[in-house]
């Protein structure tokens, strides 16, 4: 089955290096969204949206002054409206997050996440994962190891299993969930909640 012909220009607004090259990560495979920038902060933000011109922005609320954060439209969008979904993983008032048009928990698992940005920009729902594609329980462990950050030499150690195992089992790990650097692994591993944010370095 083939994914919308659509294309989608997706700003990335977010001050957690590991969180944003995960998020990149979990959307590479998505290719009508294509991440045309991540940015740290908002400084000089509307200076480049005329350069950029993107049709999607996800966007750590947290960022924003507590001043401006109930006009957060106002700031991002000049002539057109640009969709704005809210990256959370810590709690935000309610309130604030009436301003976005979709909130993607931390907590929400990779097909949730796709579907919320589907449905924002009126694109056709994604397939969901195929039971060929899910995890077995051995790989999800090695995943859980992966993220707290050990190498394939820790890893057979606490598993007592080989070298040569550990990387087979992480090849199919990369082949099932698309996501190749150890970055999109460990945000693929917190939003399917294998790991909580607290156990990574």
């Amino acid at each position: 089955m083939t994914y919308t012909k659509k294309h989608y220009r997706v700003v990335l607004i977010e001050p957690s290096a590991i969180i944003s090259a995960g998020i990149q990560e979990l959307l590479k495979p998505y290719k009508e969204f294509e991440i045309i920038a991540v940015l740290a902060d908002c400084s000089h933000y509307t200076e480049r949206i005329r350069n950029l011109n993107p049709n999607l922005i996800i966007l750590n609320p947290m960022i924003i002054d507590f001043k401006y954060r109930h006009c957060v439209e106002e700031i991002f969008n000049g002539k057109e409206e640009i969709p704005l979904v809210a990256l959370v993983y810590q709690y935000i008032e309610p309130e604030i997050l009436k301003h976005y048009k979709a909130i993607i928990d931390i907590a929400d698992d990779q097909g949730k996440m796709i579907r919320k940005l589907s449905q924002v920009v009126d694109s056709n729902p994604t397939t969901p994962a195929t039971p060929e594609n899910e995890l077995t329980e051995r790989e999800k462990e090695i995943l859980i190891s992966v993220a707290k950050g050990m190498i394939n030499k820790e890893i057979a150690e606490q598993h007592h299993i080989s070298i040569h195992t550990v990387i087979t089992h992480r090849k199919n790990i990369t082949r099932k969930t698309g996501i190749k650097s150890v970055a999109g692994l460990t945000v693929f591993a917190i939003l399917n909640n294998l790991i909580e944010m607290q156990e990574v370095e």
